[in-house]
This record gives C-alpha cells, structure tokens and sequence, in this order.
C-alpha cells in the first residue's frame, strides 16, 4: 500500500468493534471530534482526546448517526468540555431533545447510552471546517436511514461511518423493522463511488485504500441479502449477540439467553424471520454458530474469545 496521506491535523483512533472509530481534528482555531465510541468505553474515549490535545481544547463534536456504538461517548466529553458543541444528523434531533430512549433503539437494542445534548445538525449538501480544511456531508442511508459520511475532495478522503467498511457495511437496521432499505444501500455505494475516494476511514476497522473490489464485495454482499433476507436477519441476530458479548465479556449463559429473549429487538427478528422455531432453540442456534466460528466460548457461561 502506498504511504498514507490524509489531510493535515487528522488521527484515528481505532477502537475495535464495541467503539466506533473516533477521528480528530486538530485545527489552527479549534478541534473536533467524530463519533465518540461506546458508553462503557467513554473515560478511555475521554482520556484518548486529552492526550492527543495536550491541554487544548475540544470544540466540536460531529455523529455520523446515533447508534450506541457511534456516540455513546457523547455525554462524557460534553462533561469533559462543557462549552463542546454537538453536531447530530437531523432526522433524530427531536428524539434527542425528549430522549426517546425507544425510538432511538437503545432500549429494543438492550445497549447503553447516556443522555447527551445536541446544538445544531449536520446537513446534506453543506460542508464544515475541520482542521482547517473543507469537508462536504453527505446522506448516506442504509445501515441508518438518518447516517451521513464526511469526505474531502482534495485528498479525496471519505468517513465513512458503518455506510462501507473493508469487508462490508453495517447491519441494515431499517430491514429488521419491515422498512425497505436496501435499495438505499446500494444507493450510498453508488454515491462513494461517485466521489471516488481514495482513503477510507471507516466506522470500524483500520483505515484503507479504496479500491473497485473493495465496492464490488459490498456489492455481492447486498444483492445476497436481497435474494434472501432471512439470511441479513440471522446475521444481524449474530451481530447483537457478540456486541453484548463485547459489552460484558462473560456472562452465564441462563442470563446471555434471558436477556437476549427479553430484548425487543431478538423479539422482532424472530417473529419476522423465525417464527417456526421456539425463541429458546433459536437463541441456542444462534450462539452456537458463535462458538463454532470462534467468536465465543460456552461453558456455562458466554464468554467472548478476544
């Protein structure tokens, strides 16, 4: 791979898959952040940025979109920088004002999220100065419906969020509600391959260079889960058990099995795509494909295999 070149004043902090990436901007005039990772990971979060500043200030906040794992960090820094002004999507922001805990997902997901401020929305079609350069947003619906990516045309660098990954892209949310949304992940690769970037800083994972494959695997990825959405849900299934998993660590498996019975979002998946199959057996299903492919061990307990 050819030496990386992203713009001046940008890091990434790459976080795994419970946190979000967070990416830094270090102006002239002022600092940003976008996406501030997981709840539980916060004061790491917190600890990250202030050493990266080295004294200086936070000054703007930016999510991608409000998932837990994007800007569940959101509440510690806004406490670690009070005057810190927060930038969410628009689609959500009465939600926020009224901390809509359900509508949000964080309660049907069964994640963490502490209550956080917003001051102002990111828009489709404007562009903001980060670290003193120029970057436009862009809707990028799919994974969210409300999600924006951030790219910059010079060094034609794309933030992409959970819109496109190395390997993939982000569970389709809106399809596990009975939402189509598919047609509009497709929509979003066609648009990153209109701006044709050339480094991809990603929601999770490293960062990397674009490349035509790179989009082509998505792309397979997307048409196998429109032939056959039963497989995107007994996926995205899969996808909320490792997070909680990422979450705890350890759990006995009476209670891993209690909760994810419990939670909505399991309740949802079933009843749409595996009603036939009683929720006990589904979720034993479900955690021993985790076990076979190495993602967990289970011994009496759940315990996620790092």
């Amino acid at each position: 791979m050819p030496d990386m070149k992203l713009p001046r004043g940008v890091q990434v902090f790459e976080r795994g898959w419970l946190s979000s990436n967070n990416v830094l901007f270090s102006g002239d005039e002022s600092c940003a952040l976008v996406d501030s990772g997981y709840s539980t990971h916060s004061d790491q979060t917190v600890e990250l940025v202030q050493s990266a500043l080295r004294g200086r200030s936070l000054n703007l906040l930016l999510n991608t979109h409000l998932h837990s794992d994007h800007c569940g960090g959101n509440a510690a820094l806004q406490q670690a920088y009070p005057e810190l002004k927060t930038l969410i999507p628009p689609g959500q922001a009465a939600l926020v004002s009224m901390w809509d805990a359900e509508a949000l997902t964080y309660l049907p997901t069964g994640q963490l999220c502490p209550r956080f401020r917003y001051d102002g929305c990111l828009l489709s079609g404007t562009e903001f100065r980060l670290a003193d350069v120029m970057w436009q947003i862009h809707a990028a619906p799919g994974h969210d419906p409300h999600s924006v990516v951030l790219f910059e045309p010079s060094s034609r660098t794309l933030i992409s969020a959970d819109a496109l990954w190395e390997k993939g892209f982000g569970v389709v949310f809106p399809e596990l509600e009975g939402e189509s949304a598919f047609r509009e992940v497709g929509a979003t690769l066609d648009l990153i391959e209109q701006l044709e970037p050339r480094w991809v800083i990603p929601g999770h994972g490293a960062v990397f260079m674009y490349q035509a494959e790179v989009l082509a695997r998505s792309r397979e990825r997307l048409d196998a889960f429109v032939k056959n959405p039963a497989r995107h849900a007994h996926h995205a299934a899969k996808v909320l058990l490792k997070f909680k998993l990422l979450e705890q660590q350890q759990l006995p498996y009476a209670d891993f099995a209690n909760w994810a019975a419990g939670t909505r979002y399991f309740q949802l998946i079933r009843e749409r795509f595996s009603r036939a199959i009683p929720m006990t057996d589904w979720i034993d299903q479900l955690t021993d494909e985790l076990v076979h492919a190495s993602v967990a061990s289970k011994d009496g307990a759940m315990i996620f295999n790092a």
